[in-house]
């Protein structure tokens, strides 16, 4: 299977309910009623023994988790290795790729702009960026809810070759629409639910184009400094900030591990490419969930969430409610991450590793989101099922 079209910056996606990858015995619940655990000792404990397992299962060399909720304590560990050559631990203080994650950034943009009236939900892209199939229909507001119908550009053969050939080169915005717009449209603009990288492409520009700046400064000057972000970038192109953990990746032209690392993540740009470490990651949830930096009647828009065709799991703009946890996943060659926050328990729950090799076709994050809140929010278990790619 070749994830990176499906997973290119992106990893929420639909299909088979998950199987649990460990022993209920192991993770009877520590919490009833849908209410958080404490994290006491003893769950810490327990905690510790199910996302170990999580990793042996599952052949992930390294992660990190971060939970918390007033009242009930903090839960910040690191397992395993961040250098499979060297044997370097995984730290919590690492920078990670976080893929996905980007588009709850650069939606929080485009929705700013929504605030200071320069750009209107409803407004139809066209009105920003020429040459977009259905321009003239295609709203804001269907873009960053996954709602256009654009072919996704990351599931197109010649970007897969493009982008496995040589997976330091650059890509630019242009590049990446012109793999979409030579495919017809899925189905006309608001008719379904699909998620696409191509439609963050879109906003990101949009966010450009009326924000005055490179979309990297824009965010940077607006969002990331305005949340307190002290260790969050978007990159323009391959560097990495140090220290961080090395990535590992089946999705090479060969089908064999790599170490990409050093990927250029342009091609995933306003859909993928940010970086950051835990302890921002954390932070932003709660900003994120709670709309800190919109007014409430934006923030109220955004958590419209509508059916995905997922049980238990709604999007909105740039963000989902998957079981009551809000927020983002990310995955794009050898990181995932998860970035949620659950309102009801005012709870916070971050994990960040270094693959994104699926175990029995499940993004390994979501073995890690259900393995922990199968402990501390049973009401809650994140579940998110995941889309084989369409070259399988």
């Amino acid at each position: 299977m070749l994830a990176v079209p499906v997973s290119a910056g992106a990893a929420f996606s639909v299909e088979a309910p998950v199987a649990p990858a460990h022993s209920a015995a192991v993770l009877a619940p520590a919490a009833t009623n849908g209410d958080f655990a404490e994290l006491t000792p003893e769950v810490a404990d327990r905690l510790d023994t199910a996302i170990q397992q999580v990793m042996s299962e599952a052949g992930v060399p390294g992660v990190m988790v971060s939970l918390s909720a007033p009242g009930k304590g903090s839960y910040v560990r690191s397992f395993g290795v961040a250098d499979k050559d060297t044997g370097a631990p995984m730290n919590p203080d690492l920078y990670m790729r976080v893929g996905s994650v980007t588009k709850t950034f650069t939606v929080t943009a485009l929705l700013e702009l929504v605030d200071q009236g320069r750009v209107g939900l409803d407004d139809t892209i066209d009105r920003y960026v020429n040459g977009v199939p259905n321009g003239d229909e295609i709203t804001l507001r269907q873009l960053a809810g996954m709602r256009s119908g654009l072919f996704n550009y990351s599931a197109d053969d010649d970007f897969f070759k493009a982008l496995t050939s040589d997976p330091e080169r650059p890509f630019t915005p242009q590049q990446l629409l012109d793999y979409s717009f030579k495919h017809p449209v899925n189905f006309q603009p608001g008719a379904e639910f699909e998620y696409c990288n191509t439609n963050l492409i879109l906003l990101g520009l949009v966010v450009e184009k009326e924000g005055g700046l490179p979309l990297d400064r824009y965010i940077q000057r607006n969002v990331v400094e305005p949340a307190g972000l002290r260790h969050t970038v978007f990159p323009i192109g391959t560097e990495f900030p140090r220290p961080h953990a090395h990535g590992y990746t089946n999705q090479t032209a060969s089908g064999k591990v790599e170490d990409s690392t050093d990927w250029n993540p342009s091609w995933g740009w306003a859909a993928g490419a940010m970086i950051s470490q835990l302890a921002d990651l954390h932070t932003w949830a709660r900003i994120l969930a709670t709309g800190t930096l919109l007014t409430p009647e934006t923030q109220a828009q955004r958590l419209q969430t509508r059916p995905t065709g997922i049980p238990g799991a709604g999007y909105g703009l740039g963000i989902f409610d998957v079981r009551g946890w809000i927020g983002h996943n990310g995955s794009l060659p050898g990181y995932e991450s998860l970035v949620v926050y659950l309102p009801e328990a005012r709870a916070t729950m971050i994990v960040m590793l270094n693959t994104d090799i699926l175990h029995n076709g499940v993004e390994p994050s979501t073995l890690f989101g259900q393995a922990i809140t199968e402990i501390v929010s049973p009401g809650h278990v994140y579940n998110l099922p995941v889309t084989p790619s369409p070259k399988t």
